[in-house]
């Protein structure tokens, strides 16, 4: 093998491992900000172009575990204080256990 043969696969594999770790870099970076509240999470996001985060990173996977949370079927819900839809005021959950009755949570978007 010539020597020139051997600086061309050197220079590659060097760059390959620079490409690598800004790439394990930017997963780790994505992951730590998916972790933030949402209004941080946009801030940043909005800086970021599109194909770059759903192309060359594991944007779902990340997203999947960075939000997953730690409740489990059984675990008692959070305490949490929501906005009417008429913004006349709030409704905390607790105020429900109250009472003594339970509550049923419906997520989703009614668009």
């Amino acid at each position: 093998m010539s020597t020139r043969s051997r600086s061309v696969k050197k220079t590659a594999l060097i760059g390959f491992c620079v490409i690598a770790t800004l790439w394990v870099f930017a997963c780790a970076g994505l992951y730590g900000v998916m972790r933030q509240p949402p209004e941080a999470f946009a801030r940043v996001m909005a800086q970021v172009p599109g194909p770059v985060a759903f192309l060359v990173l594991p944007f779902e996977t990340l997203w999947t575990h960075a939000r997953s949370g730690a409740l489990r079927v059984g675990d008692s819900v959070p305490d949490f204080t929501l906005t009417k839809l008429d913004k006349s005021g709030q409704v905390q959950l607790s105020s429900f256990a109250a009472r003594g009755k339970p509550a049923v949570l419906v997520f989703g978007s009614y668009t």
